[in-house]
């Protein structure tokens, strides 16, 4: 029976579900899920599925290939719909979904020559739970974990450098979610507290798009503190790395009101670190 025919099938027996319960209710339910499924063989089932994608039919197409697997786990047939139903999964915004489904072709199929694009719809299911700066960041850290073993594992793969893109991404992420807390610490006057987060994405995350207000922010913490040094040496590392930012601007005022200007300490851990950003890492 081919699709159309199976999917009048399917509908003509939807449509008559109340009349068939009336007039039949001595005789035995018939599970119209198992239509077929059980008796036909992979290499349709697969097929079927891809005709399913092509008309936009994803559940579907996610039925015939998690058929498959049931059918004949670990033939190849299984393999080949596994990668299809994590892509369906993913497709379909059914990220957890497609996490399990795509780990756990990842764990039969390591080396297997679809492993990178799996790999690939792991971290980007990851990718698309991430939210904004004010939730909890646990997506943004396991986009960086899945990507990074895109990264590692198949170096040759064509999504390398999308992986590359969404592991910058996350970890503005996670430099932003710091920033976020040591923002709030700050405006309280807690200022141990808002320091170590800012020092946290300067050593930890000194090439994200918060680098220059995490230094700034340190100049602003320790100048309140009366740690007048490490204020100078923070709007230095600043002004030598970014000497067009505003935010290294409103350091340099901040300083000036105070009577100083920045001033770099070699042994401080700001220094140190400003060193890093010289060399990119």
């Amino acid at each position: 029976m081919n699709i159309a025919a199976r999917a009048l099938l399917v509908s003509l027996l939807l449509a008559g579900t109340s009349a068939v319960v009336t007039g039949c209710n001595t005789k035995k339910d018939i599970d119209i899920t198992k239509l077929g499924v059980d008796t036909d063989p992979p290499e349709l089932l697969y097929n079927q599925g891809l005709a399913n994608i092509k008309a936009g039919n994803m559940a579907e197409a996610g039925k015939k290939f998690d058929a498959i697997n049931q059918q004949q786990p670990f033939s190849e047939w299984a393999r080949k719909a596994m990668v299809m139903s994590t892509f369906v999964k993913f497709r379909t915004g059914r990220y957890d979904d497609a996490v399990q489904t795509g780990n756990s072709y990842l764990r039969q199929y390591p080396a297997s020559e679809d492993a990178d694009y799996v790999q690939y719809l792991v971290g980007s299911s990851y990718a698309k739970q991430i939210v904004d700066i004010t939730q909890d960041q646990r997506a943004a850290q396991q986009t960086i974990e899945a990507m990074s073993k895109l990264v590692t594992n198949y170096p040759k793969s064509q999504y390398v450098s999308d992986a590359q893109e969404k592991i910058r991404f996350a970890r503005d992420q996670l430099a932003g979610k710091e920033m976020q807390v040591g923002r709030y610490y700050l405006e309280r006057k807690d200022y141990l507290a808002a320091i170590s987060r800012f020092r946290i994405v300067v050593e930890k995350y000194p090439t994200t798009n918060q680098i220059e207000e995490a230094l700034a922010r340190l100049v602003e913490a320790y100048y309140a503190m009366g740690i007048v040094p490490e204020a100078q040496t923070a709007a230095a590392v600043l002004g030598h790395n970014y000497p067009d930012s505003r935010w290294y601007s409103d350091s340099f005022q901040l300083l000036k009101k105070g009577g100083v200007e920045p001033s770099e300490n070699s042994g401080s851990w700001i220094s140190r670190a400003g060193k890093k950003l010289l060399l990119g890492t």
